[in-house]
């Protein structure tokens, strides 16, 4: 698996939902289990099903998550930067429209809406490794656009 690149405050998010799966969420579908099959008809029982289906999901996620953070090259934010890198925080302006603000992450912390991006996206990599004040064309699937960035912290 490639290097995973997270943010402390990411890293620390992932290792709480493992230990969550781990020692709460596992003992939950496994209590499901024990009574659905001590519910009777296991083949017909659809609660059975749906809690075998729920093991194999936690499971999953369980195994991807060790992965990850086995993987995970840690980001530390250090204030400052003289230019745009996983952890920066970024403002950008396209012209015409307001400011924007985007912290650039990994892609397993990407989350666009709460302006999380990541440095594998259009934007992201048209960002990486440039100044404030230097133009940026980005070229996105819906086509390329301009932006300035105003700063870099």
């Amino acid at each position: 698996m490639p290097l995973s690149y997270l943010t402390v405050q990411g890293h620390q998010k992932l290792e709480e939902e493992l230990d969550y799966l781990r020692s709460v969420k596992r003992q939950e579908v496994a209590n499901r289990l024990r009574e659905a099959m001590e519910g009777g008809e296991l083949i017909e029982d659809a609660e059975y099903e749906a809690a075998k289906n729920e093991q194999a999901f936690v499971e999953g996620r369980i195994q991807e998550l060790e992965l990850l953070l086995a993987n995970a090259q840690i980001i530390e934010e250090t204030g400052k930067k003289d230019f745009v890198q996983i952890a920066a925080k970024v403002t950008i302006q396209e012209d015409g429209n307001e400011p924007e603000v985007y912290k650039i992450v990994g892609p397993v912390e990407a989350n666009p809406r709460n302006g999380y991006i990541s440095n594998l996206s259009p934007l992201g990599i048209a960002l990486m490794d440039h100044r404030a004040g230097d133009l940026v064309t980005v070229e996105a699937p819906s086509g390329s656009f301009t932006v300035r960035i105003l700063e870099v912290e």
